[in-house]
């Protein structure tokens, strides 16, 4: 049975386990690749550099657990506690940093390329801009500062000037600048700190003319939404009530509210517009439509695009909210009003989704007006913007801008640079202008200001790198997976790679949530392909590149199509002579994270390297914290018998093959992640340091004051890919390049 020799039967593994235990005291800070340090003994044939180092000692428990009539063993339950409020959690964290980074700085290329990473990082970066008044707002970071700068400038060509700047706010560069929002007259900005990578956030308001701060601060604000009043007055947001004390980092969040904050009021005098008392565990989001009559509140029980809808008539105070669509079935998004009638992208009766006109007086479906048909192309944003409904869409994973008119005949396409990823397109249904970001793998955001009724582009801001883009190729192909799915993969490289010979190459998967992986600008990315490595990315099922099937397709009772897609796009690239099993490193985040471990349990022999970050790794515990009671609409629920047999399959914690040779591994996480809390990286380490599972390292890296990903300071994120890139390396064979 799958599992078996893992959490669910965790026992001793002989001489090579106590030989660790007689070293966890060695000072792990003299560990080298040459062997020097204390270690385990090295199996047969075994090269000295190749010998797992000296895991520190990760103590034992007796948690067993019966699920659904099966005994499930859970002996490292303790380190789900919070590092910082338990002792020894905070202990075995120190001794798991003290060694790896011990390891990562007996590198000998990590500070080459940390050096040149921090290099390449070091360019100008761009927002695209929000226009109210005569007012642009937009943020601007130098090219190494840890956070962007919000700036305002008067009209496109005035000089800008610095309103909000994030890097004055904390030492450590740790406190973000989240979202931020302009009134409708562009004198006041609402705006979100974000401390520690906390999913947490406090609302401000700030004075446009004078850069004064305003006495308005609003704290316990999570998922959420932000909107002005038409008039300024105020703003509406979504709460939580206050989590117990000590609680804050980990406890489930129920309750979730809309509430009105009028300007210059205490936060205990906001007035309650909305909410669930039925359901407490429903989320709640909304946005003000442009003419400001309506605001649009959306409930949604999880993850899955999936909403009740409801209206608040703006101009009747205290009228009720106006029931639009019932039962959690579809997606819904505003996309502007049109006539006096609301317009909404869905996917009802519609996988890749449709526009259609929903009159208030006469909202039950059978009585909406379609505006824009579904077509082959998955439809992801819908704007009306000076009178025009502007359409992006994804086709294979590549953006698409249409522009149609108010009856949704076809105006005319936009004319992209080439394949790549469009972001932004927002703006006011009476202004045709609005502005967008084009980035692809080897070409850096750039941002263009678009006139939608002429569909002419112009550059907005456009950045100065150090590296040209056409020293790389991006190339699309098309592979099979184990049930016969036509599967994207795009694959990029350094244009002087010698072709048709293997090389060390970083796949990059997600598979999830609905949520499209496009060929967007990465500099991590880039620094790989520079060093000489190939970088590939799989648009595997479960993703949102082709809409609510392709959804269906990666989750609950069919996950692990999202595992064989990934096992498949890296037979694949075996297979064409890109890369070797010696060759070959695989990367991903959060559910990407919990991709990663599943394949590698899986599929062992096929990777030399695994990169899996935040992970969802006990995927019988996940929905015990903080948000993780959401994730059920992909993942299913461990309360669920049929789930729970699902989910044991291939949870990564549980599923441990000893006896298997794993590539190596280095995990990362951060203590103030409390989106995937860090106890599934630390419980996954801990038993993949327990297991007989060959003489690779199995290490993990744990950031500090970093969260889930969300607001990191430029410093640590080059920190961090340095030494991910590094361990690849020196795990795939890359060699740098002459003169790196």
């Amino acid at each position: 049975m799958a599992g078996q020799a893992g959490v669910s039967g965790f026992v001793a593994q002989g001489a090579v386990r106590k030989a660790r235990r007689r070293c966890a005291a060695i000072a792990v800070l003299a560990f080298v690749l040459s062997g020097s340090a204390c270690h385990a003994p090295a199996p047969p044939g075994a090269a000295a550099s190749d010998v797992s180092p000296a895991y520190p000692e990760s103590r034992r428990s007796d948690v067993v657990e019966t699920l659904h009539g099966i005994a499930v063993a859970d002996p490292w339950r303790w380190l789900e506690n919070d590092v910082r409020q338990d002792r020894d959690v905070a202990g075995w964290v120190g001794r798991q940093n003290t060694l790896t980074d011990g390891y990562l700085a007996a590198l000998p290329d990590r500070e080459r390329i940390r050096t040149r990473l921090t290099a390449l990082w070091d360019f100008e970066k761009f927002s695209e801009p929000t226009r109210r008044g005569t007012r642009y707002f937009f943020r601007r970071n130098d090219g190494l500062q840890s956070q962007a700068v919000l700036y305002v400038q008067e009209g496109l060509t005035g000089a800008p000037r610095v309103l909000l700047d994030p890097n004055t706010w904390a030492a450590d560069g740790a406190t973000a600048l989240d979202a931020d929002l302009p009134s409708p007259d562009g004198k006041r900005l609402l705006y979100s700190v974000q401390d520690g990578g906390s999913d947490w956030r406090v609302l401000r308001v700030v004075d446009v003319d004078t850069g004064a701060a305003l006495t308005d601060e609003i704290r316990w604000v999570k998922f959420s939404n932000l909107a002005w009043a038409a008039d300024g007055s105020g703003f509406w947001y979504s709460r939580y009530p206050v989590p117990a004390a000590g609680a804050e980092f980990q406890s489930a969040n129920t309750g979730h509210s809309v509430y009105f904050h009028r300007l210059g009021e205490p936060q205990s005098a906001d007035r309650l517009v909305y909410s669930r008392p039925d359901r407490p565990e429903l989320t709640l989001g909304f946005t003000r439509s442009d003419d400001g009559r309506w605001l649009v509140i959306t409930a949604s029980a999880g993850t899955d695009a999936r909403y009740e809808v409801v209206a608040l008539d703006l101009s009747r105070p205290g009228a009720a909210a106006l029931p639009l669509v019932s039962g959690f079935d579809n997606d819904y998004e505003l996309a502007g009003t049109q006539d006096g009638v609301l317009l909404f992208r869905t996917d009802r009766d519609a996988p890749r989704s449709r526009v259609v006109a929903v009159d208030t007086a006469r909202p039950a479906p059978a009585a909406w007006r379609e505006i824009l048909p579904e077509s082959p192309a998955t439809l992801v944003q819908a704007r009306v913007i000076g009178g025009l409904l502007v359409a992006r869409y994804l086709e294979d994973a590549k953006s698409a801008v249409r522009v149609f008119g108010p009856d949704g005949a076809p105006r005319g396409e936009l004319a992209l640079p080439g394949p790549g990823s469009v972001e932004g397109l927002e703006g006011d249904q009476d202004n045709p202008e609005t502005f967008y970001r084009f980035s692809s793998f080897n070409r850096p955001e750039t941002v263009y200001r678009l006139d939608v009724r002429t569909l002419s582009s112009s550059v907005f801001r456009a950045p100065k790198t150090s590296f040209d883009p056409a020293d790389y190729t991006v190339e699309q192909r098309f592979y099979t997976s184990k049930d016969g799915t036509r599967v994207p993969i795009f694959i990029a490289a350094r244009r002087d790679l010698p072709t048709g010979k293997p090389a060390p190459l970083l796949l990059y998967g997600y598979g999830g949530f609905n949520i499209p992986v496009v060929p967007a600008f990465s500099i991590a990315a880039l620094g790989w392909m520079e060093m000489g490595g190939i970088y590939a990315v799989a648009n595997l099922r479960g993703g949102g590149e082709y809409g609510k099937a392709w959804h269906d397709a990666g989750r609950l009772a069919n996950k692990q199509n999202v595992f064989d897609d990934f096992i498949s796009a890296g037979e694949y690239l075996v297979r064409e002579g890109r890369t070797t099993p010696g060759q070959l490193a695989i990367n991903g985040r959060s559910n990407g994270g919990l991709l990663v471990g599943a394949v590698v349990n899986q599929r062992p022999d096929l990777f030399a390297a695994a990169l899996p970050g935040v992970g969802v790794m006990d995927m019988l515990r996940f929905n015990r914290f903080t948000a993780g009671r959401f994730w059920t609409d992909d993942y299913g629920d461990p309360a669920n018998a049929a789930d729970f047999t699902v989910l044991r399959a291939y949870s990564p914690y549980h599923n441990i093959r000893s006896g298997q040779r794993y590539p190596a591994i280095l995990v990362t996480t951060a203590d103030t992640d409390d989106r995937v809390v860090p106890g599934h990286s630390f419980k996954y380490t801990a038993a993949l340091q327990s297991s007989d599972i060959g003489p690779m390292p199995h290490l993990i890296r744990i950031d500090t004051r970093a969260g889930h990903g969300a607001g990191k300071p430029t410093g640590k994120r080059i920190a961090e890919t340095a030494d991910q890139w590094a361990f690849i390396a020196r795990h795939t064979g890359l060699q740098l390049p002459p003169g790196y």
